[in-house]
């Protein structure tokens, strides 16, 4: 594994792009769209469907940004809940045995 703290990087930007929002932000445009969280789930939904098919169909180039993109838009997904990713990342801490 060469750098998890990239998690916390991007969670930092996030939590940037909701103190001050910017209208060429992606981050800010889905997480302060008309939608609401809904739009953020969509992207979750929309991102896991293309990583089951890059995986499906072998294309390892795909799978790799595919899944980064998964974990992006669940980043997002989390901060339109109002869930701070410390407890994802506590929650794995707890699955370890």
């Amino acid at each position: 594994m060469s750098d998890p703290g990239i998690l916390k990087e991007i969670w930092d930007v996030i939590e940037q792009r909701v103190k001050n929002p910017s209208e060429t932000s992606y981050t800010s445009k889905i997480l302060t769209h008309r939608k609401g969280i809904d739009k953020a789930l969509e992207k979750v939904g929309e991102e896991c469907t293309e990583f089951i098919i890059a995986i499906k169909n072998g294309e390892k180039s795909r799978i790799s940004e595919e899944a980064a993109d998964v974990i992006y838009h669940m980043m997002l997904a989390l901060k339109a809940a109002d869930v701070d990713i410390s407890l994802v990342f506590d929650e794995l801490r707890s699955r370890r045995h």
